[in-house]
């Protein structure tokens, strides 16, 4: 029996080619696998020693070869294919354990040259994997080091006498899963700089959790990561597994606080339903945790906490009262997690994003994929294209409240409306069908929580399409208005702001989040 072993991860190839050894396989190999076995007194044929030819063009051309591909691909109970083997003096192979050149960690780092990562592109691996693979009745492919255990197992007959047809499927499918994600990456680096929407689009997804359940608990569900940063470098520190809804609102966490990732002050948002029903800023966490809890405590209740900064015991004994679903920051200092940990129910996750990151943002529907630009959190820089367009200016402090107001209303959902006073939202409409009612509902909401809406300021993701919700914002004592403007009527919009002597700021960015 012949083995080929040609691997980029070395991971428990020594200990899987001994056991091979030991069951009386011979063991072929390229390169650096051939080495790294040689080093450990495993004996190996080269792989030149049978292609009767060496390896060229510094190692791209090494294992494309008939004597290599023709022992793989052979039907052992095919008369032809027996008699090919026996007149070109091919060896048949009968087990591949292989593994590819790293090309999605090569372009994960900064900087990679373009013709070090074309490089990176692995040929002779995927051919033979792919003609292991599809030969997989009669040989035994692995392209997973997880499995060498498995394979051994099976081939000593622990688990049943040799290699079962379903465990050879099993392996054989993994390799087509394997290939097409390492394709589907190089795809991806290839056109992610081209004009314009490419032709195709292929997703490489893996899965990452089993989920009790989806949105409800009729609906089986599981978490899959593609390659790009983000939820797959997701840590969860403590706590009992999560949920659908909490990866939902998790997400919806890290994109509210995101305009403020870097900054030196503190940002907590609080997250009910993908949507924020609390955030502010603060001078420590602890701070910007307690005034975003302000905004609408009764909500709080079973929410997700996100923060853009470490999270230290401060915060984290203030939200002790507090039922809480998830805290998710991108660190936490031991003193925090031995006070989370006091709390069995609550999941701890670390987890940072580059919220500036370019990339596309999907959107499912049936049968489908809507995508788009992912969108970039507000930014000071942006206000080189804000315009005030009232008689009235606004104030300094009012300046200050715009600005966190316009960041922080475009994690709300539409239709939106945020009130806000001192860097901290006091009500939130969001969701809403008409903006005048989003407007009533967060007027309504600061209320109910004990804010008094006068001299506060608001923020709209979209333009007033009438003047109904300015005058419903004059009349509960709000001075200042930041929006996108745009509509037909911003004329008699901006004359209502005029009328009850607000100021008002037009961005000329909307920031809808369906």
């Amino acid at each position: 029996m012949r083995a080929l072993l040609s691997v980029s991860d070395k991971r428990g190839i020594v200990e899987f080619a001994r056991e091979l050894v030991a069951l009386g396989w011979e063991i072929v190999s390229t390169g650096g696998t051939a080495e790294t076995l040689r080093q450990a007194g495993v004996p190996v044929l080269a792989v030149e020693q049978v292609t009767g030819f060496p390896e060229m063009m510094d190692g791209r051309v090494k294992t494309l070869h008939p004597k290599v591909h023709g022992g793989l691909l052979a039907r052992r109970a095919h008369p032809g294919d027996r008699a090919a083997l026996q007149q070109h003096g091919i060896t048949p192979i009968d087990l591949v354990a292989v593994n590819l050149y790293p090309f999605r960690e090569t372009v994960a780092k900064p900087n990679v040259a373009f013709e070090y990562a074309i490089e990176q592109i692995d040929i002779g691996g995927p051919s033979m994997l792919r003609s292991a693979a599809k030969n997989h009745q009669d040989v035994i492919v692995v392209v997973d080091p997880d499995d060498y255990p498995q394979v051994i197992a099976a081939l000593k007959g622990v688990i049943a006498p040799g290699v079962s047809p379903e465990l050879r499927r099993e392996l054989a499918a993994k390799v087509f899963a394997h290939t097409a994600a390492y394709d589907a990456t190089i795809h991806s680096y290839l056109v992610k700089d081209q004009a314009g929407w490419p032709e195709r689009i292929t997703l490489a997804l893996e899965r990452r959790l089993e989920l009790r359940y989806g949105e409800n608990p009729h609906q089986a569900a599981a978490l899959y990561a593609s390659d790009e940063p983000g939820v797959r470098d997701l840590e969860q520190l403590h706590g009992k597994e999560l949920s659908f809804n909490n990866l939902l609102d998790v997400d919806a966490a890290l994109s509210a606080v995101a305009p403020w990732s870097g900054a030196d002050r503190a940002a907590c948002a609080i997250i009910k339903h993908t949507t924020p029903c609390g955030i502010a800023l603060g001078r420590a966490p602890v701070e910007a945790y307690e005034r975003a809890l302000a905004t609408d405590r009764t909500s709080a209740f079973g929410s997700v906490i996100g923060f853009n900064a470490g999270v230290d015991r401060a915060a984290a004994e203030a939200m002790r009262e507090l039922f809480v679903e998830v805290v998710v920051a991108p660190a936490f200092r031991d003193d925090a997690l031995a006070a989370f940990r006091e709390k069995k129910n609550l999941r701890v996750i670390r987890l940072a994003v580059d919220p500036d990151a370019p990339g596309w943002d999907f959107k499912r529907i049936r049968g489908g994929f809507l995508v788009q630009e992912r969108a970039r959190p507000a930014r000071a820089a942006e206000e080189s294209a804000w315009k005030v367009v009232t008689r009235r200016s606004p104030s300094t402090e009012e300046w200050t409240d715009l600005r966190f107001a316009w960041a922080a209303v475009g994690a709300v959902k539409s239709n939106a409306i945020l009130l806000a006073r001192g860097e901290a939202a006091i009500g939130i409409g969001a969701g809403q069908t008409s903006r005048v009612d989003a407007s009533f509902l967060a007027i309504h909401k600061a209320r109910q929580q004990g804010h008094d809406p006068a001299g506060a300021v608001l923020a709209s993701d979209a333009f007033f399409p009438f003047p109904d919700g300015v005058e419903e914002a004059a009349q509960a004592g709000v001075r200042a208005i930041i929006q996108p403007g745009g509509s037909v009527k911003d004329a008699d919009v901006i004359a209502a702001a005029d009328r009850h002597g607000l100021a008002m700021v037009l961005t000329g960015l909307r920031q809808f989040r369906h």
